[in-house]
């Protein structure tokens, strides 16, 4: 995923502190971000706001191990919540906005959810 913004280091220090890539790079220019198998590609544009002009077109959702300390982290960061912290039935949910305004949302689903979702409930 290529993400736009006025301000590359601030983006990517965001990213980079809240939800712990497994790697960091920067790579010609872009600032390259892995979680999993996903790459988050952070890139200065000219051509776009300071801040998302439809937030909710694009979510991203990052699955995390533990919801609970990302939640603090985000925190330390001084994050704003679109929707903080919930336990559904088991599972943790929260929508947080980067400082782009863009809406991250993290989600660590329980042994029940991912069994139903893996077709063995």
């Amino acid at each position: 995923m290529l993400l736009a913004t006025h301000d590359p280091d601030r983006l990517h220090d965001w990213y980079a502190a809240v939800l712990d890539p497994q790697e960091d790079d920067d790579v010609d220019g872009y600032r390259v971000l892995r979680f999993g198998h996903f790459h988050l590609l952070i890139d200065r544009r000219s051509d776009v706001g300071a801040r998302a002009a439809e937030p909710a077109r694009a979510i991203f959702n990052f699955d995390v191990g533990d919801a609970r300390a990302v939640a603090r982290r985000m925190d330390a960061a001084g994050t704003e919540w679109l929707a903080p912290l919930e336990d559904r039935d088991g599972s943790l949910f929260a929508t947080a906005l980067d400082p782009d305004g863009n809406h991250v949302q993290i989600i660590q689903l329980s042994e029940k959810h991912r069994a139903a979702m893996d077709g063995g409930a």
